[in-house]
Parts: structure tokens; C-alpha cells; sequence
């Protein structure tokens, strides 16, 4: 069976530091083929590049902060309480606005692409954001481009701007 019952109490998920953010991964692909799970915590000013993933669809709701979500062509401004799905394929990017982090619930359907953060990223020492104990982004960014195409990821443009 590739389906197992996960009961997770507030901050027991094993963690990983990636793009400096925290993701506390509530299910994964060890646990679930089908889904992965993630609450993700993202500083003001994170951004990622238009971006694609070719094995999985994406889903996220926004529990705190706001953030500008590209979509294909379209750009929503999301705040708590807002969900966006994310269909496989359809280019991708968002950046973190205001002046606090922001936590999402990351849904990606089928599972495997939270091993991607794993990858690219370092184990949380805690559950909080990562300081200067994480990875440097010169350090980081070359992994994203070396792994994240056997993940189905690729770059397919900037990120949103400032």
C-alpha cells in the first residue's frame, strides 16, 4: 500500500531549510505517492523565477502574509485565506511582499517534489527561518540549476519584480 495514516502534532514534521524559507514537510512521498504536504514560511522578498513543473499540479493556501502569484499570464495578489491551484505544466512564479514572512499549506499532487527542497537544501536545525546557518544563496542557487531538471522543474523565466 502506498497510502499510510500521518498525524502530525504543530512543529513535529522533519523540516528543511531551502530558498530561505522553512518548509515542515507533513506529507511525503514515503507516506503518500499520491499527495505531499508541506507548510512552508517565507521571509519578505523571497521570489522564485517563472517556473514550470512538468510532473506536478501545485495548490496553496495562504494562512498569514501576502504575496504576488504569476500564473501563465495572469498576476493575483493573495493574502490569508486565499487558494490558488496550480495545474501541471502552466508557468509559475510568485515573490513575498510586505514586511513579514509568510506561511502557505503547499499541496503538490502526485507526491516527490518536496525531496527537490531536500536536495537543494540543508535540514533545519529548528523549526524557524533560516539565519546565516543555512545555505548561501551562491551555494543554493547552482543546486537548483543542476537538480531541479530531474525534477521536472524548469526555469522558464525572471521572477516577478520588486
Amino acid at each position: 500500500m502506498d497510502e499510510q495514516l500521518v498525524v502530525h502534532e504543530p512543529g513535529a514534521g522533519r523540516a528543511t531549510w531551502a530558498m530561505q524559507s522553512l518548509f515542515e514537510h507533513l506529507l511525503e512521498p514515503g507516506q503518500s505517492s499520491r499527495l505531499g504536504v508541506a507548510l512552508v514560511t517565507q521571509p519578505p522578498g523571497v521570489a522564485t523565477p517563472l517556473h514550470r513543473h512538468t510532473r506536478e499540479a501545485e495548490a496553496f493556501y495562504v494562512l498569514e502574509g501576502r504575496l504576488s502569484y504569476r500564473a501563465d499570464e495572469q498576476t493575483f495578489e493573495l493574502y490569508e485565506g486565499c487558494f490558488i491551484h496550480l495545474p501541471q505544466g502552466l508557468p509559475h512564479a510568485f515573490r513575498i511582499r510586505g514586511d513579514r514572512p509568510a506561511r502557505l499549506l503547499a499541496l503538490t499532487a502526485p507526491a516527490g517534489l518536496l525531496h527537490l527542497y531536500d536536495e537543494v537544501g540543508a535540514p533545519a536545525a529548528e523549526h524557524r527561518l533560516p539565519g546565516p546557518d543555512a545555505l548561501a544563496p551562491e551555494v543554493e542557487v547552482p543546486r537548483w540549476v543542476e537538480i531541479g531538471p530531474r525534477y521536472g522543474l524548469e526555469v522558464v523565466g525572471p521572477p516577478i519584480p520588486e
